[in-house]
């Protein structure tokens, strides 16, 4: 979404029974990855599946600004890498418009060549902290010739002398962790990566996928040993991209939420790394069948079925934020509609998400009757089961702050509240998921443009 854009504010209405069978977009995370990579490799690299909302697409627009051929092929994506090594200095700034995936594994990727690389964003990215990517990239020698604060635009260089590092990542992030090691591949030697609570781990399997030599030592306590050879090379690969859990969210909350629902939503990545919403809301009592468990692409993928149940409040444990951090806004909605009190720890990333997500989501839940707490690191909400009283009758609406998953997460509260929940605008959807609105419609959703 461009920054002029006119808002389009849009609401939501207390609907009847969801029904159908959708099939989700392509995983946002496996789809930036896939595109970095095969513009990487040697060869020819085909992604069927691929998320085609704009902020991958601003991924694969630099690295086309960076030498790789992209084409669309019918359903299909053709990437021609350039070959490790082998990127390209850009003509103009890398502009990543709300995608901080993008940007933050794009310094990584082109940080350590021999030219300038200038990175852009939007309003809501160029607010965004870069630090905890750029000091590892720092310890590797990347000059860092132009920033502020910490945050976009930024202009890096390689370094003059390249070496590699043995990195201890200070917070639990698979941003930090890939742009790492996405930097270590055009470093000589062994960069090795210590995490000490597992995050996604989409960029270690597709780098082994692609030919990278990498290894993966995990101890008695769980904290996994990363290390990648440098100046390797890369193939292309043939990548099927599944459907992502993070926007498979919405419409299995909603199926939840809203009496007589009953819906299956095909193809969702299964990875243990991303479950955590879905073990949550079982713990709440959610009727979830996991159905047809597979493996596609080298990922565990499945069907879900959903139906109506009432839940019930929960306590989240602060280390099983990794492996849910963009789905405790809808979760946040979940529990609003749950019985007793649900407290959600471990939740200071929200804080530097697309907007403060944890400020966003109280406050869009206050204005929507919501009883709600929010501290510095977590969030208590409690429910009330038969949505009484939730929405906002006023007809005041959810400030989304440019964030996408601000404006889904209410847009579904108010599918099963008494009153209509309102948003701010609904452009910046279209960054992660741009088919939402008539997905959720063609399942039976009141949502409309207001």
């Amino acid at each position: 979404m461009s920054q002029g854009s006119t808002p389009k504010p849009a609401i939501a209405r207390k609907s009847s029974g969801l029904s159908g069978t959708v099939r989700i977009p392509g995983d946002k995370s496996i789809s930036h990855r896939a595109l970095m990579l095969g513009g990487l490799a040697s060869g020819e690299t085909r992604i069927t599946g691929l998320l085609e909302g704009e902020d991958v697409l601003n991924t694969g627009k630099a690295m086309q600004a960076m030498g790789a051929v992209i084409r669309k092929d019918g359903g299909e994506w053709i990437v021609n890498g350039t070959g490790n090594g082998a990127l390209l200095a850009s003509e103009s700034p890398l502009d990543f418009g709300n995608s901080g995936t993008g940007a933050r594994l794009s310094m990584g990727l082109a940080g350590v060549y021999d030219f300038d690389t200038v990175l852009v964003g939007d309003a809501s990215l160029s607010r965004r902290p870069m630090g905890r990517v750029l000091d590892p990239l720092r310890r590797m020698g990347v000059q860092v010739k132009a920033v502020e604060g910490d945050r976009l635009p930024v202009m890096l260089r390689g370094p003059e002398t390249p070496a590699p590092i043995h990195y201890t990542l200070p917070v639990a992030s698979a941003q930090v962790k890939s742009a790492v090691l996405l930097a270590g591949l055009n470093i000589p030697g062994v960069t090795t990566v210590i995490e000490p609570a597992i995050t996604r781990d989409h960029t270690e399997k597709m780098l082994v996928g692609f030919g990278a030599e990498l290894s993966i030592e995990t101890d008695k306590d769980g904290t996994r040993t990363i290390r990648l050879q440098g100046r390797g090379r890369l193939t292309g690969q043939v990548i099927e991209v599944p459907g992502d859990p993070s926007s498979a969210a919405f419409p299995l909350i909603a199926a939840l939420l809203v009496p007589g629902s009953d819906i299956t939503i095909s193809n969702v990545l299964m990875n243990p790394t991303r479950t955590g919403l879905i073990l949550t809301l079982q713990e709440m009592g959610a009727d979830i069948q996991i159905l047809n468990l597979r493996l596609a692409g080298g990922e565990d993928v499945a069907d879900l079925r959903v139906r109506h149940c009432e839940l019930t409040g929960v306590s989240v444990p602060a280390e099983r934020a990794p492996a849910m951090i963009d789905e405790y806004p809808v979760l946040a909605v979940a529990a609003a509609f749950a019985k007793g009190k649900s407290i959600m720890n471990g939740l200071q990333e929200l804080r530097v998400k697309e907007s403060d997500r944890l400020s966003a989501v109280a406050d869009g839940l206050k204005l929507n009757g919501a009883e709600c707490e929010e501290g510095q690191d977590w969030l208590s909400v409690t429910g009330r089961p038969d949505g009484k009283g939730l929405g906002n009758a006023a007809g005041e609406r959810v400030v989304t702050h440019l964030d996408h998953r601000i404006a889904m997460s209410f847009l579904v509260m108010g599918l099963a509240s008494e009153h209509p929940v309102g948003i701010d605008d609904s452009n910046m959807i279209a960054t992660s998921f741009p088919q939402f609105m008539d997905l959720m419609k063609s399942l039976g959703a009141r949502i409309e443009q207001a």
